[in-house]
């Protein structure tokens, strides 16, 4: 009998469902930039809700404290994903981002936005932790690169709804533009199936066999080989109850923390934050460039749409490796310049008006390069790396790693730039970059074309498992 060809279209569907959640975390991260902008300028003549402008102190915040709440929410949405299940879990974050939105609106004092950032970030958390296990948990291996890789390119989608809106909008139009995403997000998301492994696991075999072979485009006999080896790999991963200290003492568990942990380090120490959150901000400093902050803030939302675009497509032809490689050399690249113009302009105080379109094309090449590796790479890497027992703790604690320095960057940028000038944590960024460079070539293993179970063993040091 012929083997049954199947379609991948649901799998698709379903990861551009799940990342609509993504999307409106975008766009409540970039709400800032522009808002930042109207709050810093005269309520009298502008559309402040707050009355009174605010200072740089309180941009920092407004800015920083989505990643607080990014903390709690990735232990939060850790335990639900391995409670109620992935799905339920992803569709549970309308709550927070409702109420998040409506903070937002009724809003008349900056310690009311302090409250709904925080609150944005605990939505954020959760597809944030739950989204690549997801996308790793219902993709074939000949997609689940592509479908890992959705989340930079749906979160660049949503910043660019903020970017592209923001400036040209009200307050209110542009909270009601934004909130209406989570909304979008749970109605799409609703009809689509549950991870087969979560189901597996909790013993529902007849769902498991039925969403896989919804996933796969097939009936269910022609999903019982792999229906028979995802019930193996389950039965044996949840053969004992697993803890935290399972992450800890298990080589293969402990290896892929340490790896997926790292990737997230250096994925924040490209200074990604900064610069998505305060955008506006650097090039207003930049000095006179001929475009508009606001026109050159959509330049780069642009440059990330279509470069997490390209990614997408051939992630699974050439591999993590090679694009993590590539990314890291040129964001250190782009970020030396960077701080070289700043080192002229604010250190040395040169005239730079020659070459006052150097922040602009470092700021669009950095993009395009974090865009291609250390964006999307380190979320579809984390979705691959762990066993179904202790993958909801794992994504937890990787999470609460990513935005745990997202606060610490965004937060104390500003200390470090008017303390030793900007150009020196752009010098540090791209001191990271380059200290990426090596982890990429001496210590991250290629997932490419291997099994989840082909992971594990590879992990795990078991010989002629590959």
């Amino acid at each position: 009998m012929m083997e049954e060809s199947g379609s991948k279209l649901l799998q698709i569907a379903a990861a551009v469902a799940g990342n609509m959640c993504v999307m409106a975390g975008g766009a409540m991260l970039g709400w800032s930039s522009p808002i930042i902008s109207k709050l810093k300028e005269d309520p009298i003549n502008n559309d402040n809700p707050l009355g009174r402008t605010i200072d740089d102190t309180e941009a920092s915040w407004i800015g920083s404290l989505t990643p607080v709440g990014a903390l709690i929410g990735s232990f939060l949405a850790g335990y639900l994903a391995e409670r109620w299940g992935r799905r339920i879990t992803l569709l549970t974050s309308v709550i927070p981002f409702s109420f998040c939105w409506l903070l937002i609106a009724v809003a008349k004092t900056v310690e009311i936005i302090y409250v709904a950032r925080l609150i944005g970030g605990v939505a954020l958390a959760i597809p944030f932790t739950v989204l690549p296990m997801y996308a790793g948990e219902i993709a074939d291996t000949s997609v689940r690169g592509i479908l890992g890789s959705f989340l930079q390119l749906f979160i660049t989608i949503g910043l660019l709804w903020s970017y592209c809106i923001g400036p040209y909008v009200s307050y209110t139009v542009l909270w009601i533009a934004c909130a209406a995403l989570p909304i979008i997000f749970f109605i799409i998301f609703y009809p689509m199936p549950e991870s087969p492994y979560f189901l597996f696991a909790n013993g529902r075999k007849t769902e498991a066999i039925n969403a896989l072979a919804k996933l796969r485009g097939k009936s269910i006999h022609g999903v019982e080989i792999e229906a028979s080896e995802m019930e193996v790999s389950v039965t044996d991963a949840y053969s004992h109850k697993s803890s935290v200290m399972d992450l800890f003492h298990v080589r293969s568990n402990f290896k892929a923390l340490l790896i997926t942990s790292a990737l997230v380090t250096f994925q924040q120490m490209t200074g990604i934050n900064v610069v998505l959150l305060y955008s506006e901000t650097i090039f207003k400093s930049a000095g006179d460039t001929g475009i508009d902050a606001s026109v050159e803030t959509i330049i780069i939302g642009v440059v990330m749409l279509i470069s997490s675009f390209i990614t997408s497509l051939v992630v699974d032809r050439y591999g993590r490796r090679i694009l993590l490689l590539i990314s890291s050399a040129a964001t250190a690249l782009s970020l030396g310049a960077l701080g070289l113009y700043f080192y002229l302009k604010n250190g040395l105080e040169e005239d730079v008006s020659n070459i006052g379109w150097l922040p602009v094309a470092s700021l669009i090449v950095f993009i395009a390069s974090y865009c291609m590796g250390w964006g999307p790479l380190p979320w579809a890497i984390m979705g691959e790396m762990f066993a179904s027992d202790v993958k909801s703790k794992a994504s937890g604690i990787t999470v609460f790693v990513c935005w745990g320095l997202a606060f610490i960057i965004t937060k104390y940028f500003s200390n470090v730039a008017t303390a030793y000038g900007d150009y020196t944590a752009y010098w540090i960024f791209s001191v990271c970059c380059i200290l990426g460079v090596f982890f990429t070539l001496f210590l991250l293993p290629e997932t490419k074309g291997k099994t989840l179970q082909e992971i594990q063993y590879e992990l795990g040091g078991i010989p002629g498992k590959n």
